[in-house]
């Protein structure tokens, strides 16, 4: 093992420990139900803000965003925006009124407001489901890590590890426990891209070629590349490589020249380029430096419809997704809960620089990424590259595995109880709801995903967590807004809608996950159904609950006045579980 890779394990370890001890502390005040589901409803905004910057900034933030950059240019910053912006979306609409309904969960609310054990049931099932979509890239973001900076190591590895301090963080503390972790963990993910990318600004900031060059990326050293998945690459002007595999349909082991046009190579295959030969290119992505930085200049026709549907699906499901409603819940108030949402606006608004400016210098110090498809590896080979090895180098790529690793613990945390926490309350699944059941809980909720994410393929992190908020906005987010907003809405409406819009979302992006994607527009609505199964939703709740008016709750007004009036009124009320 190289001194890099102990260093980085190290550091990896040392999270790993800091996490499982500031959590212990959270243990000893976590003594009932309420403490173990939303920190028994005493955290203060600032702190809060921090544990949910901390859980939110997932796998897909840390790796997925620069990894996006340095393939697509400007096009993928549309997902940092939407990213951030769908807390917006949740302070204006559903914040404070859901934290005054008095709920634990997303399936409480629900029959808080319509009073309908099927509704419950059908929200339960959506929450793990979404709950799981979104555990799968943090633990598969582990693996990575781990075989990324101690290439001795496999992948497997580092799913485990992180699976079990993420169950034994719950298990024993819960949410106040895990709130300690996940606002140490915010602001270690921060430094560990802001120091990076300071470094690199003072010592290669002038030193490196222009962005805007009419000729694709040039490798910065002699490079081998390993390729994982078959590939098609396309090449501007000639290329000469040495290949070792099956390149362009035919077995080959020597010398190769590429000429402009496209170029096969399956899986298995090595590449080996010397320094300064233009990066071949995944087909479909922008191949010259200049189309790299304009937007929509990638091949597919489809971009604009791609985009929309992005927006659609970030915007709204934020509102949808269960580990960021829980922590909504932990607030004493609705006041303390719109503060909340506003710092953490301002938390996400300052990370996301930092991702983006790392991705772009990845596209100067590490382009075989390009050609290996594994550019979510960018931010954890960039210092290295970029510094040229040595101590500086070996300590920056050590606090970015630190960051990357506090970034899985933290979002999975969050997830975990997220999913516990449905499981625990959900009379049909556990009738006594205590302590008991939810580490119970806890434990299914995490060793399911840790099983999938050891048998699934691996997409883009920031792809398939797009995917996961395409299914919370196409059921969350109308039950919400409506159930919020709107007096008409009826438990046969929310269930129809809930069923259409999660079928036809949940089915698309598990085909995506599986690796389907026959192209052209059906290939581009299974990965990006949003812009459809969102107003089909609203459509499907609104129309059913119309023709089924009669079953309206005679005191929704009142149920309504709950959820508006501020809480100097008196109208809030927290609901109460029996401890075992």
């Amino acid at each position: 093992m190289t001194p890099a890779a102990v260093v980085a394990l190290s550091c990896i370890a040392i999270v790993a420990v800091a996490s499982t001890v500031i959590g212990s502390f959270g243990v000893r005040f976590a003594r009932n139900t309420s403490d173990f589901l939303v920190a028994s409803r005493t955290v203060g905004p600032t702190a809060n803000a921090g544990a949910i910057s901390g859980e939110y900034l997932s796998a897909a933030s840390f790796l997925g965003v620069a990894g996006l950059i340095l393939k697509q240019g400007p096009d993928a910053l549309w997902y940092p925006v939407g990213f951030t912006a769908g807390y917006l979306a949740l302070l204006l609409f559903v914040s404070a009124p859901l934290r005054r309904s008095g709920a634990y969960t997303v399936p409480d609310f629900a029959e808080f407001r319509l009073r309908s054990p099927a509704v419950q049931r059908v929200c339960t099932i959506f929450v793990i489901i979404i709950g799981w979509m979104y555990l799968l890239p943090q633990m598969q973001g582990a693996g990575l890590t781990v075989a990324t900076v101690v290439p001795s190591l496999p992948a497997w590895s580092g799913m485990v590890a992180a699976g079990v301090v993420v169950i034994a963080t719950v298990v024993f503390g819960g949410m106040r426990s895990i709130t300690f972790v996940q606002a140490f963990q915010f602001w270690l993910k921060l430094t560990a891209l802001a120091v990076p990318a300071v470094v690199l600004l003072i010592f290669v900031g002038g030193n490196h070629q222009p962005f805007n060059r009419p000729a694709p990326p040039q490798f910065p050293a002699d490079t081998t590349v390993s390729i994982k998945t078959d590939v098609l690459l396309r090449v501007t002007q000639p290329v000469v490589l040495r290949a070792d595999g099956v390149v362009d349909g035919t077995a080959t082991d020597g010398t190769v020249i590429w000429n402009a046009g496209l170029h096969s190579v399956l899986a298995g295959a090595k590449l080996g380029f010397t320094a300064g030969s233009s990066v071949p290119i995944p087909n479909g992505l922008p191949v010259r430096d200049s189309s790299w930085l304009t937007p929509l200049s990638g091949d597919s026709n489809y971009q604009l419809f791609a985009i929309y549907s992005l927006i659609v699906a970030t915007f709204l499901g934020t509102m949808g997704l269960p580990h960021v409603l829980v922590r909504f819940y932990t607030n004493p108030d609705g006041r303390a809960t719109r503060r909340t949402t506003v710092v953490v606006l301002a938390f996400l608004g300052a990370f996301y620089l930092l991702p983006t400016l790392l991705g772009a210098l990845s596209r100067l110090y590490v382009p075989q990424l390009l050609v290996s498809g594994n550019t979510d590896a960018a931010v954890l080979l960039l210092p290295t590259a970029a510094l040229g090895g040595g101590m500086l180098a070996t300590l920056l790529a050590g606090l970015v595995a630190a960051g990357a690793w506090a970034a899985f613990l933290s979002t999975s945390s969050g997830l975990v109880v997220g999913v516990a926490g449905v499981l625990a309350t959900s009379p049909s699944l556990f009738p006594r709801g205590g302590v008991r059941d939810f580490r119970v809980a806890a434990v299914i909720a995490g060793l399911v995903p840790l099983g999938l994410a050891l048998v699934a393929a691996r997409l883009d992190f920031s792809q398939t967590v797009s995917l996961a908020f395409a299914v919370a906005a196409s059921t969350f987010c109308p039950l919400l807004v409506l159930g919020i907003w709107w007096s008409g809405l009826t438990d046969r409406g929310a269930v129809a809608g809930l069923l259409v819009g999660g079928i036809s979302s949940g089915g698309a992006v598990s085909l995506s996950l599986f690796g389907l994607d026959p192209g052209g527009w059906i290939g581009l609505l299974l990965n990006r159904p949003a812009l459809i199964t969102v107003p089909l939703a609203f459509l499907t709740m609104t129309v059913v609950s119309k023709l089924t008016r009669k079953r309206l709750l005679p005191d929704v007004p009142r149920l309504l006045l709950r959820l508006h009036a501020p809480e100097r009124l008196g109208l809030s009320q927290d609901r109460t579980h029996r401890l075992n």
